[in-house]
C-alpha cells in the first residue's frame, strides 16, 4: 500500500534577531529645496556669502599661523605629546578661532551639560555623526586629538592645522592600520594625562541622524571612562547633513553660508565608567553607551556599518536600488559567519536574477526562471525559505540569509555525495538525463517536467552524463538548488521511517529544519553545527 507523504510545516518560524531594521537606509538624505527656499537662499547669499568668505579666509590663515607656530621645531614630532606653551596655544588660540569661524558662518551653538576633564574621561564619543560641521565639538572640548586619514595631513593649510591636534593617523597603505590605530588610541587613553583627550565618532561614517548605527570598538577597547556627546541640528531647512547619497560637500557649504543662522545643540552626558563586565567585553561596552545615547536622543539603533555603505555603492553600480545593498552586514556576518567578499559575490548573482524585475527584488517568476524550473508547490516552499517577511518578493538581505540557512556545515560533502548517489540509480558513477529527470520529477511532483535545459547546464563537458565532480561543482556554485537536491533525500528518509513506524505511531510531519546542503556563502566554523540549531529553525 502506498504511503502518502505528509505535508511540510509552513510557514517557518523566524528569529527576531534577523528581522529587518527599523530604519532601512540611514545613509541617504535626498534633501530638496522648495522654490521659496531657493529664492530666499539666493537673496541672502548675495549679501552673506561674500562677507563670510572674507572672514573665513582670514580666520583660516590665522588658525594655520597658530598651528604652524605651535608645531615649529616640535621635539619628537608625532611621537611625543605637545607640552607647555605649545599645547596651551593649540587649546586657547585654535579653539577660539574655530568658535569664531562657526559664529561667522551663522551657527548658533547651544551647549548642555558639563565637559569632563582629562582625569574624568580620556575619550569623548560623539554621535550621531552626520556632517563635517560636527567638528564644533572639538572647539568646545579644548581641541582634543582625533582620528584622521594620513593623506589629510598633506592637505595645504588644513594639514598644518590638523597636525597641531596630533591626530591618530590611519593609513590605507598599511595592512595593520586598524590594529595599530586601536593600539595607539589605547596607549594615549591610558597615558595618565600625558596625552590630551581624544574625540572619536564611533559610528565611523556619516548618517542622516535617523538612528544610531553600530559603534566601532576603537573607543571602548582601552577600557577607560568615556563621555558621550550628543549632536542635534534643530533647523527647518537642513543644509548640514552629508551622506553617501544627497548634497555634496560644496553644495552644503554654500547653502549653509547663505542662511542667516543655523542652529546646533551639543549635549554632554554624564561620564560612562565601564563595569568589570564592560572592560572585558568592548562590544558590550559600546552597545551600552550607544543605547544610553539613543535613549537621550529618542532614536532607534540599527546594526548598519560602513561595510553596508560599500555594499550599497556596489548595488548602485549593478543598477540595483542603492538600498538593496543594506543588509546590516556586521550582525548577519557574526551570526552566520560570513565574509564581506562572499556577500559581495552574492550581490552579483542577486543582480542577475533581479535584473528583469522592478525595484531590485526577486519575485516567484524571476526565481523560477533563474532556476529553469516551473512554479510548483515545492518551488514555492523553497521561495518561502528566502521570503522572510512574506511579502511575495526576496530582497538582497533575505537572499543572503536564505542562502546561509540552506546549509549544514557539518556534512557538505556527505550530503552532496548522498544526493548524487540517489540520482545515480544504476550506480555506474554518472547521472544520465533520464536518471536526473526521474528524480527531479518525483521530488517536484511534476511527472511531465522537461529538465533538459537544467541537465545541460550541469553537464559541463557536454558528454550526456554528469560526473560527481560536475554535480558537486554545480551544487556549490548554485546554492539555490540545495533544497531541491535534498528534497528527494528527505522523501526517501521519510517514507522509510513511515514504513517502519506506521503500525505503532502516527506519521510525523517533515519540518523545514531538515539539514540542508551547505553552500559557498556559508563558510566553515558556523556558530552552531548541530542539527537542532536555532539557525536552521529560522
Amino acid at each position: 500500500m502506498a504511503v502518502e507523504m505528509a505535508p511540510r510545516v509552513l510557514p517557518l518560524p523566524r528569529q527576531q534577531s534577523f528581522s529587518p531594521p527599523i530604519v532601512l537606509n540611514p545613509f541617504v538624505h535626498p534633501g530638496s529645496l522648495s522654490t521659496g527656499d531657493k529664492l530666499r537662499t539666493v537673496l541672502q547669499g548675495v549679501i552673506l556669502l561674500p562677507l563670510r568668505l572674507v572672514f573665513i579666509t582670514f580666520l583660516l590663515l590665522l588658525a594655520w599661523l597658530s598651528a604652524s607656530i605651535a608645531t615649529f621645531c616640535q621635539p619628537g614630532r608625532g611621537v611625543l605629546p605637545l607640552q607647555g606653551w605649545r599645547r596651551r596655544m593649540v587649546q586657547i588660540t585654535l579653539s577660539g578661532v574655530t568658535r569664531m569661524a562657526y559664529f561667522v558662518m551663522g551657527f548658533q551653538v547651544k551647549v548642555k551639560g558639563k565637559v569632563a576633564s582629562l582625569s574624568e574621561a580620556p575619550i569623548f564619543v560623539v554621535a550621531p555623526h552626520s556632517s563635517f560641521y560636527d567638528g564644533i565639538v572639538c572647539a568646545l572640548t579644548g581641541m582634543p586629538s582625533i582620528v584622521s586619514r594620513a593623506e589629510n595631513l598633506s592637505t595645504p593649510v588644513f594639514g598644518s592645522i590638523l597636525r597641531s591636534l596630533q591626530p591618530v593617523v590611519v593609513s590605507r597603505q598599511d595592512h595593520d592600520s586598524r590594529k595599530n590605530t586601536v593600539a595607539e588610541i589605547t596607549r594615549r587613553a591610558q597615558s595618565r594625562g600625558q596625552w590630551p583627550q581624544m574625540l572619536i565618532f564611533p559610528e565611523g561614517t556619516c548618517t542622516n541622524r535617523s538612528c544610531l548605527i553600530t559603534f566601532k570598538q576603537g573607543a571602548f577597547i582601552p577600557r577607560v571612562p568615556v563621555q558621550p556627546v550628543l549632536l542635534r541640528y534643530p533647523n527647518r531647512l537642513d543644509t548640514v547633513t552629508w551622506t553617501w547619497q544627497g548634497y555634496s560637500f560644496k553644495e552644503l557649504c554654500l547653502m549653509t553660508m547663505c542662511q542667516i543662522f543655523t542652529r546646533i545643540e551639543v549635549e554632554f552626558l554624564p561620564v560612562h565608567v565601564p563595569t568589570e563586565e564592560e572592560k572585558s567585553d568592548p562590544i558590550l561596552f559600546a552597545n551600552r553607551v550607544r543605547q544610553t545615547m539613543a535613549n537621550a536622543l529618542n532614536l532607534p539603533v540599527t546594526d548598519h556599518t560602513f561595510e553596508d555603505c560599500r555594499l550599497m555603492i556596489s548595488a548602485g553600480q549593478l543598477t540595483l536600488p542603492m538600498e538593496a545593498g543594506l543588509v546590516e552586514f556586521t550582525k548577519i556576518s557574526k551570526k552566520l559567519n560570513l565574509k564581506w567578499n562572499h556577500v559581495r559575490e552574492q550581490l552579483d548573482t542577486f543582480a542577475a536574477i533581479a535584473s528583469a524585475s522592478k525595484g531590485g527584488r526577486i519575485g516567484i517568476e524571476e526565481f523560477a526562471e533563474y532556476l529553469k524550473l516551473p512554479i510548483s508547490d515545492v518551488l514555492k516552499e523553497l521561495f518561502l525559505l528566502f521570503d522572510r517577511n512574506g511579502d511575495g518578493t526576496i530582497d538582497f538581505r533575505e537572499y543572503v540569509i536564505g542562502l546561509s540557512i540552506l546549509c549544514n556545515p557539518a556534512n557538505t560533502e556527505e550530503t552532496i555525495r548522498m544526493a548524487f548517489q540517489l540520482f545515480d540509480t544504476d550506480e555506474d558513477g554518472t547521472i544520465t538525463e533520464d536518471e536526473f529527470a526521474s528524480i527531479i520529477q518525483s521530488a517536484l511532483r511534476l511527472p511531465e517536467l522537461d529538465v533538459s535545459a537544467l541537465f545541460k547546464e550541469i553537464d559541463a563537458d557536454e558528454t550526456g552524463k554528469v560526473s560527481y565532480e560536475e554535480f558537486k561543482n554545480f551544487a556549490l556554485k548554485h546554492p539555490e538548488y540545495a533544497s531541491l537536491f535534498t528534497t528527494y533525500i528527505d522523501l526517501q528518509r521519510h517514507q522509510l521511517g513511515m514504513f517502519e513506524e506506521h503500525r505503532t505511531e502516527p506519521p510525523a510531519l517533515i519540518s523545514e529544519t531538515t539539514p540542508l546542503a551547505r553552500n559557498k556563502v556559508c563558510p566553515e566554523g558556523s556558530e552552531d553545527s548541530s542539527t537542532t540549531s536555532d539557525k536552521k529553525d529560522d
